[in-house]
This record gives C-alpha cells, structure tokens and sequence, in this order.
C-alpha cells in the first residue's frame, strides 16, 4: 500500500471515528428541536398519584393526546436530559403549538421550589360552604388533592395547634375568593397558603375594628359575619344592620336566637325546609343560640370578606329584633320593642298562612 493510500485509509478511519462519536449528539441535536404536533393548545395534568412518572409514560401520554409524532426521539431527549422520576414536577401545564422537544422536557423539570419551569396555576374558589367536608369536596374537584387527606389535616391536633384555632372555630381561616396556586398542592400546602390569606385579610386595620366592636378573636368575627350572611345572603344593605342588631345582644346578654344556628344543628335534614318549627328549635347543640347564650362555637357558614367588613363596620343602631317582612323583598323589618316585633311575626305568619311562597 502506497503511502497516499494509507493517508487516505487513516483519513476514512477518522471520519468514520469522528462520526460514530458525533452521531449521537447529532441525532440528540435533531430530536430536540424538533416541534410538537398540536395545532392548539394542549392542557397536560402530571400526577405522581395515578401515573408512573418517566420518560416512556410520559412520552405515551402526549403522543396520544396528539402533541408528539415521534415517540422515539421524544424519549431520546427526556432520556438525554436525565428525566428521572425525582426530576419531573407534577402539576399542569399548557403546551403551545410548535413547541420544541428540549422545551417541553425543560418545562417539566423540577426546580429548587419544587415546582415545573412551566407549571402553571390553576384558579381555586369555594363559596357557598357551610363545613371543612364541603371545603373539601370542592377543593378536591379542582386540585390534585384528596378531600379526606384534607379532613385529616385539618383535624390533626398539630395543625390546629399551630394555625390557632380549635376545630369548630377552622373555617374561619377560609375566606372564600379566587385563587390562584399550583394544581399539585399538598394539604400542607393549601392550608399554608389560606393561612397567609388570612393573615393578609386581618390587617391591623381590621384588628382594630374588632377590639372596638368588643370581639376578641377574628374567628368571633367570622362566626357572627356566618350568621349575619346566613339570615340576608342577597341584599347586602342589610348585613351592618343585621351585625349592629346581634352585637347589641351579645352586649346585652341576650341570647341571639338566630335561625340559621339551630337549623345548622340538623345538617341536611332541613335543606328546602320554608316553615321551621318549634320541635326544629329545640334541639340540643351547641350551635343552638336559642338555648346558648353568646356566639357559636365556630362558623355556621364560610361568608364573604364584605359580610365580615359588614360586621366589622355595623350599623351604629338599637335594634334587638328583626323579622322578615311580608312580601316579596327579602328583606326584614327592624325593631328594639318586643311589642313591636310581635306584631311584625304575625304579619309574616298570617302572610305565609295565606298561600304566598
């Protein structure tokens, strides 16, 4: 073999060499910028707890959903980029159309807050609760987060230590609002989260108003804004003076005797109940304000942040009785005579005895 032939025999085994060693990068670089197959949008829910969470599942799910066509280089990169289970975040994320591989797998990687660089939040509310297991079950539908896990926590003597609150009193700590926060939350995580809220929601502003109206604990105001919302839940003018009204009793050691208090005893028993009767009102609980004097034990309902402000910032009256007018208003005529208020009662009996709804 001439010398010029060995030159070029050395100079083909190097390029064969230098391939074989390029070759992988080279087919890395090209599986990675290669683009998803989506045409819209595409909402993806990772969940360690109904998945197994590695290259291969993953890979699988989006290629059903119709974000990848090509499942091998697809793995390729997760595999290059060492997307082991402890690696990839759950959570929810939205994957744009065209988005390129390494992105995608760069998104569900796990950062030093525990979170995927493209996880997105998701919007949490949960109006109309009147219990932590209605909480519960509505958190449950909008997060990946067991409503019994929740129950759990929240009864947990630890937690309940820590956030301030007895049982009875923890609904106090959710106000109902929309949220933003991770789909993954842990109940740890929630509970930490509202517990902010609260804090931010109680400023010193607003401690100052509950000392001058003789409340000594936010759940108290909480309680009271419960019952107010429970008696008028649709015309808010109302709420200061139904909160002057009840914190004129509580002044006046006189028991509340609200409604809603003992009706709440009953759970379910009395939903779409228009009459309540005198055997309704004699049930034992401590809930019950026509047999205990003062404020419930805890919240009847989850009100709105405007009810607490309402009591908060009561109307400055003397009212002790209130009772819902006859007619189709909703609303209630206010009283400090019992006298008064009799008759006020005997109107609106005679007004439902006589057929209206």
């Amino acid at each position: 073999m001439s010398k010029k032939q060995q030159i070029v025999l050395l100079i083909g085994v190097l390029l064969i060499g230098i391939s074989l060693l390029l070759y992988p990068k080279l087919r890395y670089f090209y599986a990675a910028i290669q683009k998803s197959s989506n045409s819209t949008e595409v909402v993806v829910f990772l969940s360690s707890k109904t998945q197994d969470l590695n290259v291969k599942s993953i890979a699988k799910m989006l290629e059903n959903k119709g974000v990848i066509s090509n499942l091998e280089l697809f793995e390729l990169v997760g595999t290059e980029k060492k997307m082991a289970s402890d690696q990839i975040a759950t959570g929810k994320y939205i994957i744009a159309p065209g988005t390129a591989y390494r992105h995608i797998w760069n998104g569900f990687k796990k950062n030093n807050q525990g979170n995927g660089n493209a996880e997105q939040t998701v919007s949490v509310s949960f109006e109309n609760c009147r219990t932590i297991y209605q909480l519960a079950a509505k958190i449950q539908n909008q997060l990946d987060l067991d409503s019994s896990a929740l129950i759990t926590y929240l009864q947990n003597g630890q937690t309940l230590s820590r956030l301030g609150f007895t049982l009875e009193q923890v609904p106090a700590l959710f106000i109902p609002n929309t949220y933003e926060l991770y789909w993954d939350q842990t109940p740890a995580q929630f509970v930490a989260h509202m517990a902010d809220e609260f804090k931010n929601f109680w400023s010193p502003r607003r401690m100052r108003q509950l000392q001058k109206i003789g409340l000594n604990a936010p759940s108290e105001a909480v309680t009271l804004a419960s019952i107010v919302y429970s008696e008028q839940s649709r015309i808010s003018k109302e709420w200061p003076v139904i909160a002057g009204l009840y914190l004129n009793r509580l002044r006046q050691n006189i028991k509340l005797q609200s409604d809603p208090t003992f009706k709440f005893c009953w759970g379910d028993e009395l939903r779409g109940v228009q009459r309540l009767l005198y055997v309704h009102r004699d049930i034992d609980c401590p809930y019950n304000t026509y047999k205990i004097k003062g404020l419930p034990p805890g919240p009847i309902y989850f009100p709105p942040p405007a009810v607490v402000d309402a009591v908060l910032n009561p109307d400055q009256n003397n009212y002790i009785f209130m009772c819902a007018k006859p007619d189709h208003s909703k609303t209630h005529n206010f009283t400090d005579s019992g006298q008064q208020h009799s008759k006020n009662a005997k109107a609106f009996q005679q007004w439902l005895a006589a057929g209206q709804p």
